[in-house]
């Protein structure tokens, strides 16, 4: 009889223990898989109901039992929750579809993955519940009655020369349409939470603190308000800076950014008012000797109101640091108390003379004749400045025409000019005889006069008393 050596027989090879135990996993894989063939896999739900390892024929029930026991709970900005449950709206199972459907689906030898990733699946209109119900629960939550706080984009506030974003306000007030869509569709796939705020339930602000177009805004802003503009007047100074510019801005609900042209042109004048001389009551020592206020006339300061309140708001748009002067309609020679320097002609109605003065030297001064008070005539009082002056003039209005040599008129037209049809001049021959409103003047002072006077000299007209 031949001997087995069964401790031999039992020894086997490193290669010969991988293939018996390769072939147990895979024995044991396909004794499982044949399990799935009629149960669900582990970690599966379907339309929220958990069917993990049940049969296919028990897996039904198992469905039933949780739709009837099923609620919805809401969760809300706040934290708070509430409730819809299935027996309020008439939740049932829907006979006719059933879960069979779902068999196929479900891959025997592809179970391992459950353990690892769970199946959700959904079928539609497994579940029926009553419209009307449904509606009257959602209109009755605290959510869709509670007073609206509607959202606010975030804002801007201006404070120590700086602007600052400031953050939204997110409210609470509901988006019925979607959140009458987000409880339906819940029910229907038999999920028991909705929160409303992860389903954007509720009105939303637009621009939040990190919208692009906040950071935007945000510097266009800081660039206005960064301007220090300083005008020169003399010695004086006047200064807009982002304390006066930010009460100029606005920022809209979608975060347009307007600077209010107005209030520009608002400043513009003030500042106008505050430092044009034309017009201006100006205090003058007569040759006489006497003391005169002089008001009216063209002569002295005027900013150009249109054309500076659009520098300034250029200024401020580029966020520039400057110090200049407005922009002038019209100059004077001087800033200060006597604009009106030591170069001027003197122009005495009442005593129907005039002086000239050059480098603050008397040169010349003669009797002449201006407008005739008595017919509506009288010669303009105030400070104005020589247009212009012109050699050789035909003058002509109503009722006569006068050739002139020297012609120098400095408010439309009024001026000097010689008269030689005149033998006389001074006294009170203005009143009787007196002109349309010209000074008429001996040849030989109109003469002196136009040969030494320029363009923008000053011409002081008064009366005295």
């Amino acid at each position: 009889m031949r001997h087995i050596d069964l401790k031999k027989l039992l020894k086997s090879g490193p290669a010969e223990n991988i293939f018996i135990s390769a072939a147990s996993i895979a024995l044991l894989y396909t004794l499982v898989s044949l399990y799935f063939c009629s149960h669900f896999f582990f970690n599966t739900e379907i339309n929220g109901a958990n069917v993990s390892l049940k049969a296919y024929g028990t897996a039904d029930q198992a469905v039933r039992d949780y739709m009837k026991g099923y609620e919805l709970q809401l969760t809300e900005r706040n934290g708070e929750t509430e409730k819809i449950a299935g027996h309020d709206i008439g939740l049932r199972y829907h006979e006719e579809v059933g879960i069979s459907g779902i068999y196929p689906l479900q891959r025997p030898f592809q179970w391992i993955s459950s353990l690892f990733e769970g199946k959700k699946y959904t079928i539609n209109d497994l579940y029926l519940y009553n419209q009307d119900l449904l509606k009257k629960e959602i209109d009755q939550l605290s959510c869709s009655n509670r007073t609206a706080e509607e959202p606010k984009n975030v804002t801007f506030q201006y404070s120590n020369g700086f602007y600052e974003a400031v953050k939204e306000v997110y409210g609470n007030a509901i988006l019925q349409d979607r959140l009458n869509k987000a409880v339906k569709t819940r029910i229907e796939k038999g999920e028991a939470k909705l929160n409303l705020e992860e389903e954007h339930c509720y009105k939303e602000p637009e621009y939040t603190l990190s919208s692009y177009k906040t950071h935007i805004v945000e510097n266009l802003l800081n660039r206005y308000v960064s301007a220090n503009i300083t005008y020169r007047f003399d010695g004086k100074r006047e200064t807009v800076n982002g304390d006066t510019i930010h009460k100029w801005i606005t920022v809209s609900e979608d975060l347009g950014i307007a600077i209010n042209q107005t209030a520009v042109k608002k400043y513009v004048i003030e500042l106008s008012g505050k430092y044009d001389t034309v017009g201006a009551a100006r205090s003058f020592k007569t040759s006489v000797g006497k003391t005169v206020a002089v008001k009216g006339g063209l002569y002295g300061w005027k900013i150009d109101r249109q054309a500076e309140a659009e520098a300034l708001l250029e200024n401020i748009t580029r966020g520039e640091a400057v110090e200049k002067e407005p922009v002038y309609a019209q100059r004077a020679l001087f800033r200060g108390e006597d604009e009106i320097g030591d170069t001027y002609l003197e122009i005495n109605i009442t005593k129907q003379h005039v002086w000239f003065y050059l480098d603050g030297k008397l040169l010349t001064n003669g009797s002449v004749v201006t407008g005739n008070p008595n017919r509506g005539w009288s010669t303009v009082t105030g400070v104005y400045m020589l247009n212009y002056k012109q050699e050789g003039a035909v003058l002509s209005g109503q009722g006569y025409e006068a050739n002139v040599t020297y012609w120098m008129p400095f408010f439309g037209n009024t001026g000097l000019h010689d008269a030689s049809w005149r033998y006389s001049f001074g006294g009170e021959i203005y009143k009787r005889n007196g002109t349309h409103g010209c000074i008429n003047a001996p040849f030989y002072l109109a003469k002196t006069i136009f040969e030494n006077i320029e363009v923008g000299t000053p011409i002081i007209c008064y009366e005295e008393g």
